[in-house]
């Protein structure tokens, strides 16, 4: 999935090319990049599927030119994740009714890829005998308030894999309040928006759960991987109800899992998020670049990568990024804000 604006990763992130599209690592990668790179081991790259919009269509190509040109899914508008889920989902039924996808957003961070290949691995086995639908649930390190949550049933492991176990509910953002008091219980995880299931799986789940959007999307099966694809599916996303796949599927449908997972793993929201997981000097400071310097600076992030020398001097909690002209010093603590300050 790699639609998204990622306005809070402004200035280096814009709507013309945002955050999925961008080194934001400092690696020499973008963030998609590195994200298809990860599942290289054990998805061959014909069968990687990118759902993003369609002004993003040259990007996508540019950055990933060995994945399949009719793999690439063009969104006419944003109508968030169920419509993209369902869409990509009718697609690859018409391929292969006996697959088994992996939905994992283009623009996340993971620190960790051998335990995450393993988690991924285990639940697609899972999947591939059962109709279940899994997703990773991260065991959560702070009262983290910008993410939901997953309470998990760990009485009783499934009888098929002993790491997988049902989901209780869903919790939507909580309060700092609540947050403290789900990393005080064992049984509650981040909502980490990476699901697995077979595609007769989430199929029957949009037949059921959202019929409408499934009749649409079904409907357009004999013109898929023809010429007149890109013109109904302009016509019928703008008339798709938008909503997420968590509301559209995952909080209503029966057998729901999870896989409690600890990959070093961040949806790279903000700034701090970026911060909170990158390599640290002994101050606290993250400093990307290839030229960047902190004096008397403690728990900054610093991300300059074009400019031949940066000095901060006398900075706590700050971020500090330039790109394309623009720059933000911002405190840490108002990054929540970052969006509002260039509307």
């Amino acid at each position: 999935m790699a639609g998204g604006v990622g306005s809070r990763f402004w200035p280096m992130s814009s709507e013309a090319r945002p955050k999925q599209f961008l080194d934001i690592m400092g690696c020499g990668k973008t963030l998609i990049q590195i994200t298809v790179d990860r599942f290289r081991s054990i998805i061959p790259i014909e069968n990687v599927w990118i759902v993003t919009s369609a002004i993003y269509k040259d990007l996508v190509k540019e950055q990933l030119p060995d994945v399949p040109a009719g793999n690439i899914l063009l969104e006419p508008c944003r109508r968030n994740t169920a419509p993209c889920v369902c869409y990509v989902s009718w697609k690859i039924k018409k391929r292969n009714p006996r697959a088994n996808i992996v939905v994992a957003p283009s623009d996340h961070l993971v620190l960790n890829e051998q335990s995450f290949l393993t988690a991924i691995t285990s639940a697609l086995d899972f999947t591939a005998e059962t109709d279940a639908i899994v997703t990773l649930g991260i065991k959560p390190t702070r009262p983290e308030t910008g993410y939901g949550y997953i309470e998990a049933d760990l009485s009783v492991s499934s009888s098929r894999k002993e790491n997988i176990y049902r989901v209780d509910s869903f919790r939507e953002k909580p309060s700092l309040e609540i947050a403290q008091e789900y990393v005080q219980q064992n049984n509650f995880f981040w909502n980490s928006g990476i699901f697995i299931w077979s595609v007769s799986t989430i199929v029957n789940a949009f037949r059921v759960y959202k019929s409408e959007m499934s009749k649409q999307f079904e409907s357009l099966l004999p013109v898929y991987d023809t010429d007149k694809e890109q013109e109904k599916i302009d016509k019928l996303y703008e008339n798709c109800e938008s909503i997420s796949v968590d509301y559209a599927i995952m909080e209503k449908a029966e057998d729901i899992f999870v896989y409690p997972a600890d990959f070093g793993w961040s949806d790279l929201g903000t700034w701090g998020s970026l911060h909170s997981l990158s390599e640290k000097d002994n101050h606290g400071n993250t400093l990307i670049g290839p030229n960047v310097k902190a004096f008397d600076s403690h728990n900054c992030i610093v991300h300059a990568t074009e400019e031949k020398e940066v000095v901060v001097q006398g900075l706590d909690g700050y971020i500090v990024v330039e790109k394309d002209g623009r720059l933000l010093i911002c405190k840490m603590s108002e990054e929540q804000r970052i969006k509002l300050f260039h509307d």
